[in-house]
């Protein structure tokens, strides 16, 4: 567009007082994971989430517990955690239920070095790591979050039309 056709009095776009003014509450932009990253640090130190041992801080990386998946939702601190390389190449975009579930040391870290995490990812976090008494609901929990309902699902959707089929 050349300058003829520009309205005069009009500001562009980014420019300005307020051109890039916080709507949300914790921002989640790219400088936002230099901050997250380094506030993560003075929490807890150099110490992965899932395996639990301490690394060189400049290898440590930035996690999104539930995957992202191209969604900037997921992109918040409360969702957010420092792993290790090769933790965050084993999960990838895996549920973070079914990579918790592959090895049980996992959640107990979790839930030690993820005290910032949303409070859904918690209670699951919480029941995942506790004892063997609600292991079986809690598996059954997980396997559903996992897998889909199985097909004694009681839930009232159950019989909706929208529902795949397969």
């Amino acid at each position: 567009m050349n300058k003829e056709n520009k309205r005069p009095g009009r500001r562009r776009r980014g420019s300005g007082k307020g051109a890039h003014e916080q709507v949300s509450s914790v921002p989640t932009g790219r400088y936002a994971y230099a901050e997250t990253r380094r506030w993560l640090l003075s929490q807890h130190g150099p110490i992965c989430a899932y395996c639990g041992l301490e690394q060189d801080p400049a290898t440590m990386t930035l996690d999104h517990v539930t995957p992202r998946r191209g969604l900037t939702a997921y992109d918040r601190r409360d969702n957010l955690v420092l792993c290790c390389k090769r933790c965050n190449t084993a999960k990838a975009d895996k549920p973070f239920v079914a990579y918790l579930l592959a090895q049980r040391g996992r959640a107990p870290n979790l839930l030690r070095y993820g005290a910032h995490l949303s409070h859904g990812i918690l209670d699951l976090v919480r029941h995942l790591a506790g004892g063997a008494a609600d292991q079986h609901v809690t598996e059954a929990i997980a396997l559903r979050m996992v897998y889909g309902p199985d097909d004694d699902d009681d839930s009232p959707y159950k019989e909706s039309p929208y529902r795949e089929t397969a």
